[in-house]
């Protein structure tokens, strides 16, 4: 292989061993026999030296995870109008001029997760957690039409508090989707402090986490009959949505 043609990309984020996004490019590369391309994890503690991992020799692209999907955007050279808008970039670009753009793919992964498990009676929608996931999930949400109310542990401006969600607000809004990382691997008997057994069958639950398959949410949303899903779908639309926009 040329050292010339070679392509790197990675996965910006804190604590990433777990990485979908490198076992799934990985297995991209080799499936397409692109040789050329490798894909690594930027595991850094915090962003004070990032402008020096921006320099890494034949970076193309990088993917963004918790906890800097908006904490790094003050790094970048420029921002496409989606993620300006969302406030929140997972994607980003590598230009022929040597400037860097950010992006949101994370709301497409999620448009096409959510798009068929939506009914009639889906008007509104609880976004549980207030990081950068919520805000793509919030945007798409937004596009199809669903109203949404924040869910967070304190009462604040844009959100209400877990002990807030009664019965009526539970009726109400028959989509919920979970973006905090309660539940995730290792603590896998987490899930948000809700009163699952309010929900009915016409209830659906996303859950952003993949990682286990079936979440403690989700057990308790398939309980009392609610339609249930994990991240796993969304986390490839959003990976296939970056490398279309690194291979532009």
């Amino acid at each position: 292989m040329s050292e010339k043609n070679r392509a790197r990309f990675g996965l910006l984020g804190r604590d990433i061993d777990y990485s979908f996004s490198r076992a799934y490019f990985t297995e991209k590369f080799q499936l397409e026999t692109l040789s050329h391309c490798s894909y690594e994890n930027f595991d850094l503690p915090h962003l004070d030296n990032f402008r020096e991992t921006l320099n890494t020799p034949h970076l193309r692209g990088m993917n963004v995870t918790i906890p800097y999907k908006q904490e790094v955007m003050p790094y970048l050279d420029d921002l496409d109008e989606v993620s300006k808008i969302i406030g929140a970039v997972n994607t980003i670009v590598f230009q022929a001029d040597g400037t860097t753009k950010g992006y949101n793919t994370d709301y497409i992964g999620f448009r096409e997760s959510i798009t068929p498990l939506l009914h009639k009676n889906i008007t509104d929608a609880l976004i549980l957690g207030t990081g950068g996931a919520s805000k793509a999930v919030l945007y798409a949400l937004q596009k199809l039409g669903i109203r949404t109310q924040y869910v967070s542990r304190k009462n604040t401006a844009n959100s209400i508090a877990y002990h807030e969600v009664n019965a009526d607000i539970i009726n109400t809004h028959k989509l919920i989707v979970n973006c905090t990382p309660l539940g995730t691997f290792p603590n896998v008997a987490e899930k948000p402090d809700l009163d699952y057994s309010m929900l009915t069958s016409k209830h659906v639950l996303f859950d952003l986490i993949y990682n286990p398959a079936e979440t403690a949410f989700m057990k308790a949303g398939a309980t009392f009959g609610a339609t249930v899903s994990n991240g796993q779908h969304m986390l490839v639309g959003q990976a296939e949505a970056s490398w279309e926009l690194w291979n532009r």
